[in-house]
C-alpha cells in the first residue's frame, strides 16, 4: 500500500454540492469558483485535492474554504460557496434537504478518466448510483466509494470492553434510527478491515458468530479502569456526528459500567491523530485513514498510531457530486 494517499469509514460518500449563480456570489461558468474542501484534519480535505488532481484543476482555478459540510451546505443555499465536498452516506439527508429547499439539484458523474486517478491514487473503488436513489435522480450516476468504520484505542479499551462494544453494535442496530445503521450488520462488519489490526474483543465477538477473522490481533493495554470514553464522530453537518451520538446512546444504556460521550470533530485524521495522543478512546474514520495512519504514511509519516484497533464497519459511503440545474457547472471540466 505504500505509495497510495488513503482518506477517509461506511462506504463514505463525498458530495459536491454546487451552487447555482442565480442569488449567489459564484461565478456561474465556474472560474475562480468557492470550493468547501472539509475540515483540516478530515478525509474529505485529503480526497478533494486527489480530484483536483484528476481534472487538472490548480490553486489558480478556485477557491478553497476549509469547512465541515453543514456549514458549507448553508454557504451553498446562501451563496456564498460554489461547491461543496463532503464524505457523506447514500442516501443524504443534507441532500434531499438542499433540494427541498432550492427544488433544482442533480446528482453528476464523475469522469472514467477521474475515476481511474482515484483509484490508481487512494482505495476509493468505482461504483454506480442507481437511477432513483433520490426523487429527483434520472440517471445512473458514476462515482467512488469507500468504507466507514470504527477504531479503538487499544490503550483504554480492554477486551471486554471491546467484546461489548462490538457486540452492542451489531445486535442494537436497528435501535438506532439514523438512515446509515442500517448498514451495520454482522454480514458487512469486516468490510474495510483488509490490512488493519483487529481488536481482541471484536475478533471474539466475530468468531462466536462464525465468521472468519484474518487480521492480526491487536496487542491490548487496557485493564477496564477507564469507563468514562470518549468518540470521536465529525462535523454536525455530517453523517458520523448524528450517526455516533445515537451509537453513543445504545451503548450508554445496553453495556454496564461505561459511559460514552460523543464529540464533534474534524472527522477521521483528527479522530486517528487524537487516538494516538490518547485523548480519544473510539473514532470514527473511512478505513484508508486508518491504514494511513497505522501504517505511517502520507499525513502520519513517521507518526504512525500503534495503539488503534478495528471493531467494526459501520456504513459504505459514496461519492456524489451535485449541482443545482441552474448553476450553469456541469462537472469539474468547467472549472479549468
Amino acid at each position: 500500500m505504500k505509495g497510495k494517499r488513503f482518506w477517509g469509514m461506511i462506504v463514505l460518500s463525498v458530495t459536491l454540492l454546487v451552487l447555482s449563480a442565480c442569488g449567489g456570489e459564484g461565478s456561474g461558468d465556474g472560474s475562480g469558483a468557492n470550493i468547501a474542501i472539509g475540515p483540516p484534519a478530515s478525509a474529505t480535505n485529503g480526497l478533494s485535492k486527489v480530484i483536483f488532481e484528476a481534472y487538472g484543476l490548480e490553486e489558480g482555478d478556485y477557491k478553497e474554504f476549509q469547512e465541515g459540510f453543514g456549514d458549507a451546505a448553508d454557504g451553498v443555499q446562501d451563496g456564498n460557496i460554489d461547491i461543496s465536498i463532503g464524505i457523506l452516506g447514500l442516501p443524504a439527508a443534507s441532500i434531499e434537504n438542499l433540494q427541498s429547499a432550492a427544488g433544482d439539484v442533480k446528482l453528476i458523474s464523475l469522469t472514467d478518466e477521474a475515476v481511474a486517478h482515484i483509484e490508481k491514487n487512494t482505495q476509493y473503488k468505482a461504483m454506480t448510483i442507481p437511477a432513483g436513489t433520490y426523487d429527483f435522480q434520472d440517471e445512473d450516476v458514476q462515482t467512488v466509494t469507500a468504507y466507514a468504520i470504527l477504531m479503538a484505542n487499544t490503550d483504554t479499551i480492554d477486551e471486554e470492553t471491546g467484546y461489548q462494544l462490538t457486540k452492542t453494535m451489531i445486535e442494537k442496530a436497528s435501535e438506532n434510527t439514523h438512515a446509515q445503521a442500517k448498514e451495520t450488520t454482522l454480514e458487512n462488519a469486516l468490510k474495510g478491515s483488509e490490512g488493519l489490526p483487529i481488536h481482541p474483543g471484536a475478533k471474539r465477538y466475530y468468531e462466536e458468530q462464525g465468521l472468519t477473522v484474518d487480521n492480526p490481533v491487536a496487542e491490548v493495554t487496557a485493564d477496564g479502569s477507564k469507563k468514562e470514553l470518549v468518540l470521536g464522530t465529525g462535523s454536525q453537518g455530517g453523517t458520523y456526528y448524528p450517526l455516533g451520538g445515537e451509537m453513543a446512546t445504545i451503548w450508554n444504556k445496553t453495556v454496564d459500567g461505561i459511559n460514552i460521550t460523543n464529540t464533534e470533530t474534524g472527522a477521521s485524521i483528527e479522530n486517528m491523530a487524537t487516538i494516538r495522543e490518547g485523548n480519544m478512546d473510539l473514532g470514527m474514520t473511512v478505513h484508508e485513514t486508518a491504514l494511513f495512519a497505522v501504517n505511517g504514511e502520507q499525513d502520519f509519516e513517521d507518526n504512525s498510531v500503534p495503539n488503534a484497533a478495528f471493531i467494526g464497519q459501520i456504513y459504505p459511503e459514496v461519492v456524489q457530486i451535485v449541482t443545482r440545474e441552474a448553476s450553469g457547472i456541469t462537472g469539474f471540466e468547467d472549472l479549468n
